[in-house]
């Protein structure tokens, strides 16, 4: 049974406190003496020469300081992309500038091009509608597959052509993988799109720059998932700041699910303007912004087919991915589609041979990059789905098939055919879970009910396994990365006993200021009170890599627990000092140190007073003070994995559908705080439903985004899901980190939508209806057609 606190337990976020009230501090919410604003000129065309830009007017506007352009920014360095990926023949792959602002060219609507600095935000936004700018419209390419067209319009025309790379996973497979396919008895073959997606935070991106002429100092506060990343980038690559006199705080952030992990131009353009005004300069996004400059999700376009014996056993799985990854390449653009997507291709599954190949297109489009799930979601969906129309060609249950194929415990650790290594799992037991909570037997009944009111009733299952923590350094450095993907912990102890934790993950939703101290006390034997998390400050923490990739409690998390065994380990030498015995000797638990044996003890906070007063101590033994720091690179993935069902109704009418029950049954590995979990995936599959029947980003030919607001573009609300049944009791506790834990944030967005589609797709064909397959999202309009042809 969870206790009343310390690992297990269902502790209430601390953190919910000041958001529930109106206390949190959000970049928006701070304001500076002497505070400017900044407001951007954006492009209105896709592709445009820009000829001119005439400023003239806009910098005699009242309260008007500066005016920025392209220009001003030609001799900065690019933005470059965190990950180098080579194509299949050994071709580099290209990497165009990404601008602080564009000159030369825009090439996406909402490319900024000038910016506006004003005493006020209202001066700012009318001096910027000033602004005269000259830009020769060109033909846009809006779509991976018009940008590969011959003939198509170069995105850059420096690098002569759209393609970024063309690669392929794992190339060795590829004769055998073909070989396997072509002389297989069945293939199933399917051609199916992950719609692109906005990420839609609640808060939108805001940065306030500001610079201290007396010493060189800058500070950034952002909206960033990962503030040491963006320092890293800004100083090494973008403005040549020297990392030492640049601050990046993230403090309150309201959502981010990916598209805060990176590095935006506004950033860099709010220092630069505070540097030449020696005041501090603020810039926050309306939401029309949000939707034409946020790095976007998915939008893959993919071929697969699976191979099988009649039985139905795998033989081989084969995938063809047109991946649109926008204008420029953002800063995890080019592994999301590769290597965190090829790599999960596998699924969970003893499938023998494995090949993927994906090409990565520049277009006239936003940005497009890590969303959550980030590449595991696209992965989950292309096996899930056509593994559901093997097994109706097949005549096979849907869910015995899988089991069929399954990976079995005794197989782990399992090395995949696209090179990872599972380290363990019960797929069959989380199976066995989700038919017990989403009462599966049950459904046969429900189905003829549905019938007698005149509605399809369809049932979608699905099964999925994901990568997270994207580790260790010495592997994804192989791969292309250009940064380490560790974490890093401080944990200072105050000579009254409490305690600050530094930790190099951000926490911007997740919980992290609640399941830290959960860590820490159960550890400490102490109460979680008394546990502070810092963290969002480069100044104040340790060099960490952020919060994305549901890394935080398993790479972090180690990290925090590495730190306080040290902290134990010290303290039981102060407290062995303090009650004359050896410190081999010395036991703590319940915040007491107690010699073995004996019932001589000395309490948590007599040690911590002790460290800061060390009279006597054995100086050659034990130095004052009480803090230490660890760094943790993972030795793998950890590999979470899950099984949902849906069930839909579908009026037959208006193609409505309405989902009606939804289970979700996760294997987690070890669970800190089981609320905190289960909140986490309900978040998930909202997301998760969303992409399967609302959301979509959609570009017309000329590279206008037409959904470019929430008149246009449908959010999930709360009347469009079902109440869930979440269980996550099934657990099989990672073998590689000290927590047992895998990692949850981004379960329930990867593995509803094929289970939505799935249900959608079988209730169709309950119908009597000959329809195999619908894309995202499944509208009324797209499934009303599918039936009627």
């Amino acid at each position: 049974m969870p206790k009343d606190g310390g690992i297990g337990a269902s502790s209430k976020r601390r953190e919910d406190v000041r958001f529930l009230t109106g206390q949190g501090n959000y970049t928006d919410d701070i304001n500076q003496q002497g505070q400017t604003y900044a407001v951007f000129a954006r492009s209105n065309v896709a592709n445009g020469v820009i000829k001119s830009v005439d400023t003239s007017a806009a910098e005699a506007m009242p309260g008007v300081l500066a005016v920025f352009t392209g220009e001003d920014f030609v001799e900065v360095g690019g933005n470059p992309a965190g990950w180098y990926i080579e194509s299949r023949d050994g071709t580099p792959m290209k990497e165009p500038k990404r601008p602080v602002l564009a000159h030369g060219k825009a090439r996406h609507v909402g490319d900024a091009y000038a910016a506006v600095i004003a005493e006020t935000l209202e001066q700012a936004r009318d001096a910027a509608e000033a602004i005269d700018a000259d830009i020769e419209e060109l033909q846009a390419v809006a779509t991976a597959e018009a940008a590969l067209a011959e003939g198509a319009t170069l995105v850059h025309d420096e690098i002569e052509t759209n393609m970024v790379f063309d690669w392929g996973w794992i190339e060795d497979n590829r004769a055998a993988t073909d070989e396997a396919i072509k002389n297989a008895p069945h293939v199933t073959t399917l051609e199916l799109v992950n719609n692109r997606l906005v990420p839609n935070a609640m808060e939108p991106r805001a940065s306030i720059g500001d610079y201290k002429p007396g010493t060189g100092d800058y500070t950034l506060h952002t909206t960033s998932q990962n503030p040491h990343l963006t320092r890293l980038l800004i100083s090494a690559f973008v403005m040549g700041i020297p990392e030492n006199k640049l601050t990046v705080i993230a403090p309150d952030v309201g959502g981010g699910f990916g598209s805060k992990i990176y590095h935006y131009g506004e950033e860099a353009l709010v220092l630069a303007a505070a540097k030449k005004l020696g005041r501090p300069v603020k810039w926050t996004a309306d939401r029309s912004e949000s939707f034409l400059t946020d790095a976007h999700g998915r939008d893959h376009v993919t071929k697969i087919e699976l191979a099988t014996e009649e039985d139905g056993t795998f033989i081989a799985i084969r995938t063809e991915t047109l991946a649109n990854v926008g204008a420029y390449l953002s800063n995890f653009a080019t592994v999301t589609p590769t290597f965190l997507h090829g790599t999960l291709m596998a699924g969970n599954y003893t499938v023998p041979h494995v090949y993927v190949n994906l090409k990565a297109v520049l277009t006239n489009t936003a940005p497009v990059d890590a969303y959550r799930g980030a590449g595991r979601p696209e992965a989950t969906y292309s096996i899930e789905r056509v593994i559901d129309k093997c097994a109706r060609e097949l005549n096979m249950d849907p869910i015995a098939l899988r089991r069929k194929n399954f990976i079995k415990p005794d197989q782990f650790p399992y090395t995949t055919p696209v090179a990872l290594e599972y380290d363990i799992g019960d797929y069959d037991a989380v199976m066995d879970k989700l038919e017990e909570i989403g009462d599966l037997a049950g459904f046969a009944k429900r189905r003829a009910d549905s019938e007698a009111r005149g509605k399809l009733r369809g049932l979608g299952v699905n099964s999925y396994i994901e990568a997270c923590g994207i580790a260790p350094s010495n592997l994804v450095g192989v791969l292309g990365a250009r940064v380490g993907l560790y974490d890093a912990a401080t944990v200072r102890v105050n000579a009254t006993g409490s305690l600050a934790v530094m930790v190099g993950a951000h926490s911007h939703g997740q919980g992290h200021e609640t399941a830290f101290p959960q860590v820490v006390a159960d550890m400490l034997g102490i109460d979680e009170g008394q546990i502070e998390i810092v963290h969002g400050d480069t100044s104040k923490i340790p060099f960490g890599m952020g919060t994305y990739g549901s890394r935080s409690l398993a790479v972090c998390g180690s990290a925090v627990v590495k730190a306080t065994e040290k902290i134990i380990n010290k303290a039981k030498k102060i407290a062995a000092h303090m009650l004359e015995a050896s410190d081999a000797d010395i036991e703590l638990k319940d915040g007491q140190f107690t010699v073995a044996g004996t019932d001589k003890s000395v309490a948590w906070g007599e040690v911590a007073l002790k460290a800061y007063v060390p009279h006597q101590f054995p100086i050659e033994d034990i130095e004052p003070g009480l803090e230490e720091t660890a760094f943790y690179d993972p030795a793998n993935f950890t590999y979470p994995s899950g099984a949902y069902a849906c069930e839909v109704e579908v009026d037959p009418e208006t193609g409505k559908v309405t989902i009606e029950r939804f289970a979700a049954a996760d294997d987690f590995g070890n669970v800190i705080n089981p609320m905190i979990v289960e909140g986490q995936v309900h978040g998930g599959l909202g997301q998760g439903i969303g992409q399967a029947l609302l959301e979509n980003c959609t570009y017309d030919s000329d590279g206008q985004l037409l959904s470019a607001s929430y008149m246009d573009y449908a959010m999930p609300r709360a009347d469009d899901v079902p109440f869930y049944s979440v269980d996550h009791s099934s657990q099989t506790p990672c073998t590689h980190n000290p927590l047992g834990v895998k990692g949850c944030g981004e379960a329930g967005a990867i593995g509803s939508p094929p289970s939505v589609v799935n249900a959608v797709v079988d209730a169709l064909q309950s119908g009597g209806h000959d329809v195999s397959h619908i894309d995202m999202p499944v509208s009324p309009s797209r499934v009303w057609a599918a039936m009627n042809k």
